[in-house]
């Protein structure tokens, strides 16, 4: 079997002094931070047409980063019947629907009942392995609890393009969350470097020092000031629980968060009856990945793949409307 395309990234200017192996596993969704560093062992990473090894370098900005992905490898995780709704598919990818509930890829905690257990009994060993015999074909990834699209690599090209393409940002992603309360203005963007909750390892936040930029924007779609509101969210960039983290920020957190949001907002108190209870007991982040636009790797043709919210946050909006 044929070795994969490398994968090409251009360091920005808000990379610079980040860990060379955290940098890259956060540009290519495609491969974990260990992958990277073990790659870095074998000289499979190089900077600037060099061999680069430490794991802790710092980047520079403008340095050019190629990661020749090793040959594919059978993935390990046993396939499994699970159900999952295609949007499209082709020889060369799959855009899926993903429920919330359905964790990405096999973890601690985790090791069955993913979505790579699902894709495996779909597709057989087809997958592509360069992300790793947990993660084949995964290109990107959605919060455990998050529902909407994805896109999932079926050939080792496709996977090395899809990933360059979100390295790279050239792509559209938007996401509709319920929030607490109004925001204000209506639209707008929320700029903040994300990195690791200083205080809290397992939260991000936005951070002074050591983050990464991050750019949301944010525009209504529905509101019932002052208690809740409908938004709409682009990502012009990818972080590690980007929205979830920019909105709470902000002062208006995503209804049902269980990680970033700690206690009772004051937009509850506007609410009574069935609508409170509602928004209370919401049992996971009102937040899903509504479209998703991309380049077909292999053909270059704009694909753009729209999806309503699923009927917990339809039924969530309905008994605010009401």
């Amino acid at each position: 079997m044929t070795s994969p395309d490398p994968i090409e990234v251009i360091a920005g200017p808000d990379a610079a002094g980040q860990r060379t192996d955290r940098f890259l596993a956060d540009t290519i969704g495609a491969l974990s931070r260990s992958r990277v560093k073990s790659l870095m062992q074998t000289g499979a990473v190089l900077r600037d047409d060099v061999a680069l090894h430490d794991p802790a370098e710092p980047v520079r900005p403008g340095a050019r980063f190629v990661v020749q992905p090793p040959t594919p490898v059978a993935a390990r995780p046993a396939p499994q019947s699970i159900p999952f709704d295609i949007l499209f598919e082709d020889r060369d990818l799959i855009v899926l629907d993903k429920p919330a509930g359905l964790v990405v890829h096999p973890a601690p905690g985790n090791e069955d009942g993913t979505l790579v257990n699902a894709l495996l009994a779909h597709c057989g060993d087809s997958l592509p392995g360069i992300g790793g015999e947990r993660r084949p074909g995964i290109v990107h990834r959605l919060d455990k609890d998050t529902s909407g699209i994805m896109v999932v690599a079926k050939t080792e090209a496709a996977l090395a393009t899809l990933s360059a393409a979100f390295a790279a940002r050239d792509l559209d992603r938007a996401y509709v969350a319920l929030v607490w309360g109004s925001p204000t203005p209506s639209a707008g963007e929320i700029e903040g470097a994300i990195g690791r909750d200083p205080r809290e390892r397992k939260r991000m936040a936005v951070v002074t020092r050591g983050g990464k930029h991050a750019l949301t924007r944010y525009r209504t779609l529905r509101a019932w000031a002052p208690a809740a509101t409908l938004v709409e969210c682009v990502l012009a960039t990818g972080r590690t629980h980007q929205i979830r983290v920019h909105l709470a920020t902000a002062g208006h957190p995503v209804v049902g968060d269980p990680v970033y949001l700690r206690r009772i907002p004051a937009a509850a108190k506007s609410l009574s009856g069935p609508a409170r209870a509602a928004l209370l007991d919401f049992p996971r982040q009102a937040l899903h990945a509504t479209r998703l636009g991309f380049a077909h790797p292999r053909t270059g043709q704009a694909l753009s793949f729209e999806r309503p919210m699923p009927p917990d946050m339809i039924a969530l909006v309905a008994v605010l409307a009401n």
